[in-house]
């Protein structure tokens, strides 16, 4: 899916915490392909994941998706995980199972579709372990396996490796590949891991104060001439 961002501006108490404007006032995520939004803190990232994922309206501005507006049957074709993911007060093989459920999937689907995801996230041992009582890696990874239970077509990430063990950053790394790969899901990813940006994504957009600087190819932001993304860069080399 094709999501198109036009003039997009967010005002909170009158103050702009988003204000695309200039070169880059309008912002294309590609389909299928890995998205990363990158940018110092306070930078406008989370507001534009918000605006994109439908949870907040901006003040001016568009989003279209596939050149349409926002519609429940869009919403129901995009999820949304951040830092510190909500889980519910049950097992996390219920916790991966639920939008499977809500959609009325047949339990025998269901079974096969958790306990691959389960399998794959290194979750079995603990499936039937509250959700509640989950280490960091653990939540992050639960929370990952049931954004991708349903097979959306988009996929949008606030931080979702932060603070996190290795292991379990390498294997939630592996699965957005594979499936950006296998089912060409569309990704937006923010982070803060200049590295992890690198390694997984096919396209940088790089905000500063509510403004973008740059919407390229990684290897075009190395060439970058702004100062602050110089800065960024030199102050998070890997």
């Amino acid at each position: 899916m094709n999501i198109e961002t036009r003039s997009i501006v967010k005002t909170y108490t009158k103050k702009n915490v988003l204000n695309l404007t200039g070169k880059y006032r309008d912002l294309l995520f590609e389909s299928g392909k890995i998205h990363g939004i990158i940018g110092p803190n306070g930078s406008g990232k989370t507001t534009l994941m918000k605006i994109i994922a439908g949870l907040t309206a901006p003040t001016a501005g568009d989003v279209l998706y596939n050149g349409q507006p926002l519609c429940q049957e869009i919403l129901s074709e995009m999820t949304y995980s951040t830092h510190t993911p909500t889980l519910f007060s049950r097992s996390v093989y219920e916790n991966i199972a639920y939008p499977l459920k809500i959609r009325k999937r047949d339990k025998d689907e269901i079974h096969q579709t958790v306990s691959q995801l389960l399998e794959e996230f290194e979750l079995d041992d603990i499936k039937n372990q509250s959700a509640r009582h989950l280490s960091g890696g653990e939540s992050q990874k639960t929370a990952l396996a049931r954004a991708l239970s349903f097979s959306p077509k988009v996929l949008l990430l606030d931080e979702p490796t932060a603070n996190i063990d290795p292991k379990s950053i390498q294997i939630i790394e592996a699965a957005l590949k594979k499936r950006n790969k296998e089912q060409a899901l569309t990704i937006i990813i923010i982070t803060h891991n200049l590295s992890q940006a690198f390694r997984i994504c096919n396209h940088l957009t790089f905000l500063d104060q509510g403004s973008c600087l740059f919407s390229d190819t990684p290897e075009k932001i190395m060439k970058s001439d702004q100062p602050t993304i110089d800065e960024f860069i030199s102050f998070n080399r890997f």
